[in-house]
């Protein structure tokens, strides 16, 4: 499944966080033999109490941007295997902005999560501190963090660095016809290989501790390292999913949560792969539909169809002879940030006009910016969800779905097909999911837009029925993703007050939404 990204980054650097564009950028319990299931419930929730936390020491931060915003930063130390506990221990990096309000209005800490699985956290402090209101930032103790495997914690994996370069083979087989592999489809299986092999070379001793499950057991790690009896949770993207195994596991140790863009627990991770590709069709059809409306200033067609008819001429172009590092994978990745954020329309249509009318200075600037920075998080999504759940073991099972998938959402399939086809190749195994469960779990707040494509509005629908103290606030008709803190008044102020006093919208009967708020307006030209 294409990576969830989760934040809105700013309008510049639309595409950096996303899974897709970033190529260019659950359950292991302790104790059994690899070949066995590893998701034992109580197993998981006994292998935290084996380890006793140290404090963190709080000091100086690297990031100019967390020292700016008066964070604090230090080092949680956890098992790496935690069916060793005495063993060898690695480190989660955190940052914390800490509550200035008078001490009887502070409500603990609020711990946030960015997605991905890869993403890096540990800016969410200050960018908490920032996109909520004073009154109710104060009130926390702000932390984010970098899971086990990211950014600035150790270690932090990394395989092939410039996997992303372009001009990498076409997403879509050559042949169009499925007994024939096509050589793009040999390139790619090649290529995924390649990069499985690398990451067994560097990491083979951390792989097989990295499933959401062992994240999901350094919160509470955090939450005793920290002294609190029960934590408040803000999950973005695929941090949402981070929320719904701890909300399972630890629902004691729950007070309240916010999941924005909704991940489906029913479908780790093969079959969410295909219903996003599904929903991502959907979204990019909303950009070629606003793109048409603004045929006068972009000139590539009066309506969608058109459009879209111009984006797979010119990406037919590019795979017949690429444009120096953009061939036409590069050229999809660009899109793909369309079709999360609607804030990044702008800058995609004018990229997309320049090139269509001969200049590609832009176009491969958004490129070279989204394959920037390494792969730690390609690497890091690729070693939770390969081991998370099985995905299937050969190759054809994939094409044939792929093939029959790509019949009505073609934008997407291939493109996702090999962000995960290492998979294939993982060199760690893979367990089963933990059994989301919220039956025990406080209230939380789900928020969710009804055209997201990385995660389908299907997904907040079955976190309701599952969470039955749940409520679902929708954002009907946007297809941008993980659209909390972006300046919706209806959908912020659900989760204000929430966090304020823990006041939720009363829970309707049925299967719907709880509260359905009007879309936030497209961007302007």
């Amino acid at each position: 499944m294409i990576s969830f990204g989760a934040l809105r980054p700013p309008a510049t650097a639309v595409l950096a966080c996303l899974g897709s564009v970033a190529l260019a950028s659950t359950a292991l319990g302790p104790a059994v033999p690899a070949a066995q299931a590893r998701s034992s419930e109580p197993a998981a929730v006994t292998a935290t109490s084996a380890f006793k936390p140290r404090p963190i020491t709080w000091g100086r931060c690297a990031s100019g941007s967390l020292q700016a915003g008066g964070a604090q930063c230090g080092f949680l130390t956890v098992p790496l295997d935690y069916a060793k506990p005495d063993g060898r221990t690695i480190q989660v990096a955190v940052s914390r902005v800490k509550a200035t309000a008078p001490k009887k209005k502070r409500q603990g800490v609020l711990i946030a999560n960015p997605g991905g699985p890869g993403g890096s956290g540990l800016g969410l402090s200050t960018y908490l501190a920032g996109a909520l209101p004073p009154g109710v930032a104060s009130t926390y103790d702000l932390l984010g963090f970098d899971p086990r495997g990211v950014g600035r914690s150790k270690p932090a994996i990394s395989c092939q660095p410039s996997y992303a370069r372009g001009p990498r083979p076409a997403y879509e087989p050559m042949l169009g016809q499925l007994p024939v592999q096509s050589p793009n489809e040999t390139a790619w299986l090649e290529r995924s290989k390649r990069y499985a092999a690398a990451c067994a070379a560097k990491h083979g001793g951390v792989l097989p501790h990295l499933p959401t499950l062992n994240t999901v057991r350094d919160l509470e790690i955090l939450r005793r390292a920290l002294k609190v009896k029960k934590i408040n949770y803000y999950g973005f993207s695929y941090g949402t999913y981070l929320g719904q195994v701890y909300a399972t596991l630890y629902p004691k140790k729950v007070r309240r949560m916010v999941w924005d863009g909704v991940v489906d627990p029913a479908e780790v991770w093969y079959r969410g792969q295909l219903n996003q590709d599904r929903a991502f069709e959907d979204a990019i059809a909303e950009f070629w539909t606003w793109v048409a409306r603004h045929h006068k200033i972009y000139r590539l067609g009066e309506t969608a169809k058109a459009v879209e008819d111009r984006f797979y001429s010119e990406q037919a172009k590019l795979a017949a002879n690429p444009d120096g590092e953009l061939g036409p994978a590069e050229f999809n990745d660009v899109f793909v940030g369309a079709a999360y954020y609607q804030g990044g329309w702008p800058e995609v249509a004018s990229a997309f006009s320049a090139y269509a009318g001969g200049n590609g200075a832009l176009m491969k600037a958004l490129y070279r910016e989204s394959a920037s920075g390494g792969d730690n998080g390609y690497a890091t999504y690729l070693a939770v969800q390969c081991i998370d759940a099985a995905w299937p073991a050969d190759y054809a099972t994939w094409r044939e779905d792929a093939f029959a998938t790509a019949r009505s959402a073609r934008f997407l399939t291939w493109n996702n097909v090999w962000y995960n086809t290492p998979c294939l190749y993982w060199p760690a195994p893979a367990g089963r999911p933990v059994t989301v469960d919220g039956s025990r779990a406080p209230k939380v707040l789900l928020v969710n837009t009804t055209l997201d494509g990385a995660t389908p509005y299907a997904g907040a629908l079955e976190a309701r029925r599952l969470f039955r103290r749940a409520v679902l606030v929708a954002e009907v008709g946007n297809s941008t993703h993980a659209n909390t803190l972006n300046g919706n008044r209806c959908v912020d102020r659900a989760v204000f007050r929430y966090l304020r006093d823990g006041t939720l919208p009363t829970r309707k009967s049925g299967t719907g939404a709880d509260v359905t708020c009007a879309r936030s307006p497209h961007p302007q030209p």
